[in-house]
């Protein structure tokens, strides 16, 4: 699978690697299908989708790192 996004290293050169793209292209892909499932569920539960979009942007923006990068 081609990478469709230029992920960018801390540096703010290019993530280059096959692998590490791959992976992170997995890990968006898992991302976006639970983020579905969440606002998928709350509609049919008569949530306000949006409200859920915006918990779910705060919580993005909220999380912290476990370790500090090197």
């Amino acid at each position: 699978m081609k990478s469709t996004l230029a992920w960018r290293a801390a540096d703010g050169g290019p993530v280059s690697c096959a692998e590490k793209l791959k992976v992170l292209d997995q890990n968006l892909a898992e991302f976006h299908e639970i983020v579905l499932d969440l606002l998928e569920d709350a509609a049919l539960m008569g949530c306000d989708v949006e409200q859920v979009r915006a918990v779910l942007k705060a919580a993005v923006d909220e999380t912290r790192l476990r370790f500090s990068p090197g």
